[in-house]
């Protein structure tokens, strides 16, 4: 007959951000405050966005350790300053357009790169695109400032080679080298249509 009266160990566990990294289980407990788990969820996607302005000083683990916080926000973020610039019949319409073509582009391009024999997950990869939006963001608040649109569309220009480049940086190393262009090439038609959105949004 069992023996009931042994106590039983306390229970306990791990909680990490909203994500499912390698090292997710690393980051603190049940027990620890909300405003410690809070600070260092942000500290975190502070990190992966510097990854994104200094690609070259980068470790790919850093953002291999996926999160779905900070592409939100950069998502969310790039809708409204896109819908402060429509008229105010399109604003919603607008929102929606670029929250659902960032999403959907972004799990295309993941599918493309799993196709090719990617090594690398599905919320690996939408985690590293939605972040390399982020020189986008920047050129969307400098053209809500306003100035030529020749000044604009260049701002756009280098912000897309900037987020175009960041991404290539870190998918690159995740696909065969002989199918890199075949890779390459959907990642150039995300971010041309996001910078496109920012442009047409601009003029306005």
């Amino acid at each position: 007959m069992a023996d009931f009266s042994t106590p039983l160990p306390p229970a306990g566990g791990q909680m990490g951000a909203m994500g499912g990294g390698s090292s997710a289980g690393l980051y603190g407990t049940l027990d620890e405050p909300v405003s410690q788990t809070i600070m260092r969820d942000v500290r975190m996607v502070g990190n992966k966005m510097m990854c994104v302005l200094n690609p070259r000083k980068a470790n790919i683990q850093t953002l291999k350790d996926w999160d779905l916080w900070g592409p939100l926000i950069l998502c969310l973020m790039l809708a409204t300053l896109l819908s402060w610039f429509a008229p105010y019949e399109q604003k919603s319409l607008v929102f929606a357009s670029v929250f659902v073509i960032i999403w959907c582009g972004a799990a295309v391009v993941t599918v493309n790169a799993l196709l090719l024999g990617g090594n690398i997950s599905f919320f690996q990869s939408v985690c590293v695109l939605g972040y390399c939006i982020f020189p986008l963001n920047i050129a969307s608040l400098i053209c809500l400032v306003g100035g030529p649109i020749i000044w604009r569309a260049l701002v756009v220009a280098v912000c897309f080679f900037w987020s175009t480049g960041a991404s290539l940086g870190f998918m690159g190393e995740l696909v065969p080298p002989n199918r890199k262009a075949l890779a390459v090439y959907p990642l150039f038609l995300f971010y041309t249509s996001i910078g496109w959105l920012i442009l047409i949004a601009a003029k306005r």
